[in-house]
């Protein structure tokens, strides 16, 4: 569906939604984009560097104002939940009915996709800003949930957005990324780094954003790549970071950088603020600390993602297809083997892609253990790619994937 089309069936969804308590003007419309990391996965969390864009498909929320304390929030993605109804005082005291706080207190009425836009307003609440009156909204997205591509951090960011506007709200776009990223940590369940928000609060259309996430220092990098783009397919395989293995990663990468950073401390050398602060010359130097090879790895991952990711830039800069790819590559056996987030059907995909002549380079993308993979093709064997790919997955996985964005 073209934007204006779901910029106005999504108005019409809104009156359905909310009838005559939405009175007759029309809603507000706001929009935040997807994202996509090219490179640099699981590593926005130990202070490396990240290089991701934003993708056309987004969410689209329509807002309006009451003239009472009441919350109103349907999605048309989630419509068996149908209206989900909270009060200004749940948000005021930051504790939302049967729901995750930021003590950690977990439960029911504020589960489910609710929990992102509910989460940001405690936060904005947590930093001064003030609702005077209750609203009402409708979101749509045409993210695929579960796909790797940021749906929550979407909805999250555009729901700023609107309290931005609608209330006067004077916070910047980095504001915004650092607050929503906090919502998804302390009021949804995922300890997430800043990677996600960032890149959908901050995107700019053609452009990659090479975030440095330890000083949120950033630079626009054109994605010029003379006679190839990037295809984004889904496995159709959904994953929930918050009820899977990324925490425990996060808390791993967490214990390997104490023991690493004690051994570097006794030594008399420089003692980096993050895992990702370790050189691979420093890394080979302190690894011996490592003991346990799962902690090994993880670190291992860590630290030559952060080297890879600086290595995609210059490549990048420099319009050099092949020398991207053979990183793509590289970055997906350490994602798969080391951090072991991947899952079969990523890995089937990564590989059907590879047999394929002017495939450059192909990886999974996002949190893993399901979602998307991203692959550098060239424009001429581009359906050829998509068809042998899909067809290959089909037979081998026993289901559909399907082509999510594509970026030339």
């Amino acid at each position: 569906m073209a934007e204006g089309n779901i910029e106005k069936r999504l108005a019409e969804i809104f009156f359905e939604c909310f009838g005559e308590g939405a009175g007759k003007d029309p809603p507000e419309i706001f929009f935040a984009p997807g994202r996509i990391n090219l490179i640099g996965e699981h590593i926005d969390y130990n202070g490396g560097c990240v290089l991701p864009f934003a993708l056309p498909p987004g969410t689209y929320a329509a807002v309006k104002k009451r003239n009472d304390e009441k919350i109103r929030l349907f999605s048309e993605n989630f419509k068996e939940e149908g209206i989900r109804e909270f009060s200004l005082t749940h948000i005021r005291n930051r504790s939302l009915p049967g729901g995750r706080t930021a003590s950690g207190q977990a439960g029911g009425e504020f589960a489910g996709w609710a929990a992102y836009p509910l989460g940001v307003l405690c936060v904005l609440a947590g930093e001064g800003f003030t609702l005077d009156r209750g609203f009402d909204m409708a979101v749509m997205g045409n993210l695929s949930a579960g796909a790797g591509l940021s749906s929550s951090a979407s909805l999250e960011v555009v729901t700023a957005f609107a309290m931005r506007k609608l209330y006067g709200f004077k916070a910047d776009n980095i504001d915004i990324a650092v607050m929503c990223r906090r919502a998804e940590s302390e009021y949804c369940g995922t300890n997430c780094g800043i990677m996600d928000q960032f890149a959908i609060a901050m995107a700019k259309e053609g452009h990659a954003i090479y975030l440095n996430t330890e000083t949120l220092e950033y630079e626009y990098v054109p994605l010029t790549l003379h006679g190839a783009g990037f295809v984004i397919i889904n496995t159709n395989k959904k994953h929930k970071l918050a009820g899977s293995a990324y925490n425990d990663r996060r808390s791993e990468c967490e214990t390997a950088f104490e023991l690493l950073k004690k051994a570097a401390g006794r030594d008399g050398g420089a003692v980096p603020e993050h895992l990702c602060g370790f050189t691979g010359e420093t890394f080979k130097k302190y690894s011996h600390v490592l003991k346990d090879p799962v902690l090994y790895r993880r670190a291992k991952h860590a630290v030559y993602e952060n080297i890879r990711t600086k290595d995609a830039v210059r490549a990048l800069k420099a319009a050099d297809g092949a020398a991207l790819g053979r990183l793509m590559n590289e970055a997906h056996t350490s994602i798969s083997r080391d951090f072991e987030v991947s899952c079969a059907e990523l890995d089937i995909l990564q590989e059907e892609a590879l047999k394929i002549p002017g495939v450059l380079g192909s990886r999974m993308s996002g949190g893993g253990f399901g979602g998307c993979t991203i692959t550098l093709v060239r424009n001429e064997v581009e359906d050829e790619f998509i068809t042998r790919v899909c067809a290959a997955y089909r037979e081998r996985a026993g289901y559909e994937a399907d082509v999510a964005a594509n970026c030339r």
